[in-house]
């Protein structure tokens, strides 16, 4: 009987571990809180190549949209000029990104991720806020700004939360899902 329990203890231990050495695929999420400085109302999220534009970002269209984007590179606009409030987060698939009504700006773009790292960057500077490691390939990028009504000057609570996960289709297009009027 001892050794039916040993046995049964050990098994159950074996399963736990092999549970818990899973459970990354199984994490519908990753979350990186971000606070930084940027200027000229804008950062970006870059596929970690060193490419230059040829294009002018901004436009009034992609202004007013508040994200550009281009090869390797997703220009997001901030209300504010300096201090960032942000939160990325990488998510396995569309489903469980959150509704629109608390947020007073909703934007979905895309970006191709060839080089496996995504960059958060800020602006002029180019500085690395953040770097994450992704499999290779196109990626779908919602941003969510809010609380844009109490920026004054350079700063303000805005906050903005990127969601992004792997891309169903090849549609570039940005989409407005829900538009901010100043």
């Amino acid at each position: 009987m001892n050794l039916m329990i040993k046995d049964s203890f050990m098994l159950f231990t074996v399963l736990l571990l092999f549970n818990l050495s899973s459970c990354k695929n199984m994490i519908d999420q990753e979350i990186y809180p971000l606070e930084f400085y940027t200027q000229y109302s804008q950062f970006y999220l870059t596929n970690g190549a060193d490419e230059d534009s040829d294009v002018d970002l901004w436009t009034e269209t992609t202004s007013y949209q508040r994200m550009a984007t281009d090869k390797g590179i997703l220009a997001v606009g901030t209300e504010c000029y300096g201090p960032v409030k942000a939160q990325l987060e990488i998510k396995n698939d569309a489903s469980k990104i959150g509704n629109l009504d608390e947020y007073d700006h909703v934007v979905e773009g895309k970006i191709d991720i060839e080089t496996g790292v995504l960059q958060v960057i800020d602006c002029p500077t180019s500085s690395v806020i953040q770097e994450v490691e992704l499999p290779p390939g196109l990626y779908s990028v919602r941003v969510y700004s809010k609380d844009l009504n109490t920026v004054e000057g350079d700063g303000g609570d805005d906050f903005y939360r990127i969601v992004i996960w792997p891309a169903m289709n090849n549609d570039k297009k940005v989409k407005v899902l829900k538009q901010y009027i100043r």
